[in-house]
């Protein structure tokens, strides 16, 4: 069988680190029964030794090649669908799920929000990313790199940064360190209205150098919130844009 040539278009680097991949497989710690899916499973790398701890485990794969690789490994439990894991419906699945995977470093922050609108049918994921991105989803508000994805993430998941995996674990070896993440849902979010929390959390980090005054003059104005207008978004807590959107609703329902 010839070796599979990693695509650029697909985002693909596949991990050949084997003491990597047994931390990873220790970090989802999956039971027989767990409805796991993995996306973007690649050769396979963590697909086989999941697949010899559940009974089941679904795959989304993009690359018709990779297909042709899973399919070869002759699993009975493996049930494979080919797509765009950006499209894939998860009410077609067996849920609540456990969601895993090397998640492709151009589609992932697309994809986490993607998940995010799902999370009702998620029991919690555990994923591979861009070490930069990881740090961007648990960073804390006055960093520089906390942002719409910190706010996003931190409202709706327990967000944990496992360990970092340097280039060498990989092949071909990306530029950068990737990290492993672990995404639990909050039950409840204290977050209202998804909409228009993003709505919100969008706009306020629209333009970084401004004040929420100016990203929000469309939205809210300072006599209709306690929160300080004059700062800039990156100071506020998550807890603060729930407060921002929730005088957002009140406001435009009482118009």
């Amino acid at each position: 069988m010839s070796k599979h040539k990693a695509r650029k278009r697909f985002g693909q680097n596949f991990l050949t680190d084997n003491s990597v991949i047994e931390h990873i497989v220790a970090t989802i710690a999956p039971k027989f029964n767990d409805n796991l899916l993995e996306i973007g499973p690649g050769q396979g790398a963590m697909t086989l030794p999941l697949l010899e701890r559940v009974k089941q485990l679904n795959v989304i794969e993009i690359d018709e090649d990779l297909i042709a690789v899973l399919n070869n490994l002759n699993k009975d439990n493996l049930v494979i669908h080919q797509g765009d894991a950006l499209k894939f419906d998860l009410s077609t699945l067996t849920t609540p799920l456990r969601v895993v995977g090397n998640l492709p470093y151009n589609i992932s922050s697309p994809l986490l929000f993607h998940l995010l609108e799902n999370r009702d049918k998620v029991v919690d994921m555990t994923f591979m990313l861009q070490k930069e991105v990881v740090k961007r989803m648990v960073a804390e508000n006055g960093s520089k790199i906390y942002g719409r994805l910190s706010v996003m993430m931190q409202a709706f998941f327990e967000v944990e940064l496992i360990f970092i995996v340097p280039p060498e674990s990989f092949e071909p070896a990306p530029k950068v360190d990737s990290a492993i993440v672990y995404l639990k849902p909050l039950a409840p979010s204290k977050v209202s209205n998804t909409e228009i929390f993003e709505k919100i959390v969008k706009a306020a980090f629209s333009q970084r150098r401004k004040t929420l005054g100016n990203c929000l003059k469309s939205l809210l104005l300072q006599e209709q919130t306690t929160i300080d207008l004059s700062q800039r978004a990156e100071m506020l807590a998550v807890e603060d844009f729930i407060v921002l959107a929730d005088a957002y609703e009140a406001f435009t329902h009482t118009e």
